[in-house]
């Protein structure tokens, strides 16, 4: 396989700073993009907010604990969504080959690219000026053979960072690489690896593969390839979108039956997403997450797209019933999905050939 020309592209705090483009006198205060909901979490977090130690995901709860004077902006998603729309504009000048992994980062592999220009480098370094110019937004990017090196790169020097990791740096940059850098090595993983006195990806180099998938089982097959600087990965152009779904998340706890009136709305927001982006869907899944956090999750799938909204309704009364939940339980959050998505055309459209 011929070496590829990756390049991950992140936002710097995307929805923070889109804000903060309109409201320039907040630029050096702590702010964050969360709801007022009383169990709301934090969906980005600007610089000086981070200097507290706030962060996304964090909840609102928390962060006033650590920064009382913390500003709150509610987000916006159809402006994020219409600056994401324009940052990709300015991928497609360069490449067809790009991976949106959400509104604010994306992979583009520019092995050949549409300016013929040899350098993935020079094309990180003018995407990152077009972006800016068109937005006024930093974007960090990360240069480098792969994947898992590329994004690792694109955080090596933010905000407004390049860094560049060329074939030959690959066994210098990953030797001292500490493992809590690496995607998908979550805290159960981390802990693990330091029972076993692994630090970095040096220290990994040393274990043999067998060893690795025996106390991490698939993933140790993966993190063996990492230890080289090896990820086989592509960039996977349009990645068809896994599922759509909505949640809802109450002020109190409710009790099961005073959840019901919540599913209908919930359901006709998913079917009307589904109808918009005219597809369809052959899985539905809920989940209903209890007052101690813990969550129930009960899915099932069709031979045949669900043909009406009343037809969901229908499937999502029986995963209720089949579900068995206690009538004392009391929830916080119910959400409703659909998945194995399809275009709707290619399901009633015999091929024209």
């Amino acid at each position: 396989m011929s070496m590829r020309k990756i390049i991950h592209i992140d936002m710097d705090a995307f929805y923070a700073s889109v804000e903060l483009r309109e409201r320039p006198e907040l630029k050096d205060l702590p702010v964050v993009i969360s709801s007022h909901h009383p169990r709301a979490v934090i969906a980005a977090a600007s610089y000086p907010a981070r200097k507290f130690g706030l962060r996304s995901a964090m909840s609102m709860g928390q962060a006033r604990k650590l920064c009382p004077d913390v500003v709150v902006i509610e987000p916006n998603f159809e402006k994020y969504r219409a600056v994401s729309a324009q940052i990709h504009h300015i991928f497609q000048q360069y490449t067809s080959m790009i991976e949106p992994l959400s509104l604010d980062e994306a992979y583009l592999d520019v092995t050949e690219n549409f300016k013929n220009l040899p350098s993935a480098t020079d094309i990180a370094i003018q995407i990152r000026q077009e972006i800016f110019k068109v937005t006024g937004l930093t974007a960090s990017a990360g240069v480098a053979p792969n994947k898992f090196l590329a994004k690792i790169a694109s955080d090596w020097n933010k905000p407004d960072g390049l860094c560049v990791i060329k074939p030959s740096q690959v066994q210098a940059f990953i030797q001292d690489l500490p493992l809590k850098k690496i995607p998908g090595v979550g805290r159960v993983t981390q802990e693990k690896l330091q029972q076993l006195q692994l630090e970095t990806l040096g220290d990994l180099q040393r274990i043999e593969e067998n060893v690795l998938i025996h106390h991490f089982g698939k993933y140790g097959k993966q993190l063996f390839l990492y230890a080289q600087g090896i990820d086989h990965r592509t960039v996977q152009a349009e990645r068809e979108r896994q599922q759509i779904s909505k949640e809802t998340t109450f002020d109190g706890d409710l009790y099961l039956n005073e959840c019901l009136a919540y599913w209908p709305p919930l359901a006709e927001k998913v079917w009307n997403n589904l109808q918009h982006k005219q597809l369809t869907a052959r899985g539905v899944s809920i989940k209903l997450k209890l007052k101690n956090f813990q969550i129930y999750q009960h899915s099932k799938s069709f031979k045949r797209p669900i043909q009406s909204f009343a037809e969901l309704l229908d499937i999502l009364q029986v995963l209720l019933y089949e579900m068995h939940l206690p009538a004392e339980f009391q929830y916080r959050l119910i959400g409703l999905g659909v998945y194995q998505l399809a275009p709707q055309a290619d399901e009633n459209q015999l091929s024209l050939w």
